[in-house]
């Protein structure tokens, strides 16, 4: 599988334990099962900081009791490049992507954009498969690396994204700046303020998940596909024509 193994999934270090919330969603919505995150990263370097911040919000999200995923992309095509999307890493991306419940997306910043890789992964994902939908309703949090000072301009692209692949995107996101400084010879994030924000953020996907994941079908349920479907609305289970319909007053 194109699944990267997590190395110590454990080993936290520039956490303080003291202030941590393990179940960060808790009381928000049922807990029955493990939130599902997928997360995606835009380098294939040896040391890609991308990677490297990918994993340590996959460690933060192992943490607060979520199942996670990262996605290998070493072999992803481009977009129109195989003939009918017949290429295992597009079938891999899109099978994981419907597993999830919600996603990361962390790219480098190059020339002020995302990668071609990351928009590569994104692009293969379409807004609809057969029927099934592999990003609608989800989560989503975004990240983004950077070799000079911090700047936006990725993860605003992939908000931009985001809403486009008709996503949840959470409100905090993280930016980490001159990230060769941020990682130690290990490959692991020094304790800084921009490590504290990827907290922040997977804290935060993981309450957004848990409080939406009941109702995602409801929250993205569309006039326009319900159309195109021909599926009717049937007036007397719809809650909302329920809600307006006149009282019968009793005698």
């Amino acid at each position: 599988m194109r699944l990267r193994t997590l190395p110590d999934p454990d080993h936290v270090p520039a956490l303080d334990r003291r202030f941590v919330q393990e179940r960060p969603a808790i009381e928000l919505g049922p807990e029955d099962h493990m939130p599902r995150i997928l997360l995606l990263y835009g380098s294939l370097r040896p040391r890609s900081y991308s990677r490297l911040a990918t994993e340590e919000a996959a460690r933060l999200l192992h943490l607060f009791g979520a199942e996670i995923r990262i996605f290998d992309p070493s072999d992803m095509p481009f977009p129109d490049q195989i003939a009918g999307d017949d290429h295992p890493a597009i079938h891999e991306l899109r099978e994981h992507a419907m597993w999830s419940e919600g996603m990361v997306w962390c790219s480098p910043e190059r020339h002020g954009q995302i990668t071609g890789l990351m928009k590569a992964q994104i692009d293969n994902l379409p807004l609809n498969m057969g029927g099934m939908r592999p990003t609608q309703g989800r989560t989503l949090a975004v990240m983004q690396v950077s070799g000079g000072s911090q700047s936006f301009n990725a993860v605003n692209t992939l908000r931009l994204l985001g809403r486009w692949m008709r996503m949840i995107t959470i409100p905090n996101q993280s930016s980490v700046a001159k990230a060769y400084q941020e990682f130690d010879e290990a490959g692991r994030m020094k304790p800084s303020s921009y490590y504290d924000r990827i907290v922040d953020v997977m804290e935060e996907l993981v309450r957004f998940t848990i409080l939406t994941r009941p109702h995602a079908a409801r929250l993205v349920d569309r006039y326009s596909e319900r159309k195109v479907a021909g599926k009717a609305v049937d007036a007397a289970a719809d809650l909302s024509s329920i809600a307006i319909a006149p009282q019968k007053r009793s005698a």
